[in-house]
């Protein structure tokens, strides 16, 4: 309401070209929007390819879980490890178990994928054909579940990875970062909680059991292994020896 002896205001009116101009402003932004989101994960690798992650995405969404059930005091156990405080033998055994051409590969085995294809398509277990870098693109950065949106942003992390890291680097975050038990993460967490020992301790058939669990660690226990874990251990073991044993890290940066 308007007194006596106020002026009114005028009504500032928006000139017909001011919403063209604010339109093709806010297009600008959308057009930019794909580039920075893809500068800002270029920077998100580059920095981890030199600093520790101090916890994963999955780690992040297993706390969520556990506050959402009301599980307040549930802990996740990871404990940081360089490459050369790790057991050379538990690298060794995750690729004999998930990815033996993981020196020749650039992030994507065709050769497995089309073998998973022509498998899949028999019927039957779904069989998978994920490398070690892609699991560290899932692991690290995304969230668990398929849809193609989810498998084409880990497309674009494992391009990134594969790009800014040498195989080594990736290599070892896999072992820090690989859930080998609900809520044990990385391999001195696993060593501790299941061998009671360092993980620069492990032995090989300790390494190939960690292996082993691996597709489905809250399904299979390294701690108490049943026959499927046994048979896996003992088959990943002599994997382990016919890819060269330890000798096949040499190939790598």
């Amino acid at each position: 309401m308007i007194t006596d002896g106020d002026p009114a205001q005028p009504v500032q009116a928006v000139s017909p070209k001011t919403r063209p101009r604010r339109r093709r402003r806010w297009l600008r932004w959308l057009l930019a929007l794909p580039l920075l989101l893809a500068l800002a994960t270029l920077l998100q690798v580059a920095v981890l390819r030199f600093v520790d992650p101090p916890f994963s995405a999955f780690m992040a969404a297993r706390v969520l879980q556990a506050w959402g059930a009301g599980e307040g005091a549930f802990r996740i156990a990871y404990d940081w490890r360089d490459r050369d405080d790790i057991s050379s033998h538990l690298p060794v055994a995750v690729i004999a178990s998930e990815d033996q051409r993981f020196a020749d590969h650039h992030g994507f085995d065709l050769e497995a994928i089309e073998k998973a294809r022509r498998h899949n398509a028999r019927g039957g277990r779904l069989r998978g054909a994920s490398t070690i870098s892609q699991q560290v693109a899932k692991n690290l950065f995304l969230w668990s579940g398929g849809g193609w949106v989810r498998k084409g942003i880990e497309a674009w992390y494992t391009v990134l990875i594969e790009t800014l890291w040498p195989k080594s680097r990736i290599l070892e975050v896999y072992v820090n970062v690989a859930e080998f038990g609900d809520g044990v993460y990385g391999a001195q967490a696993a060593a501790r909680t299941y061998f009671g020992k360092d993980a620069s301790r492990l032995g090989p058939a300790e390494a190939a059991r960690l292996a082993a669990v691996l597709p489905s660690p809250k399904r299979y226990s390294a701690a108490r292994p049943g026959p499927y874990v046994q048979r896996r251990t003992r088959a990943i073991q002599r994997q382990m020896r016919q890819i060269g044993g330890t000798s096949y890290l040499d190939r790598l940066d």
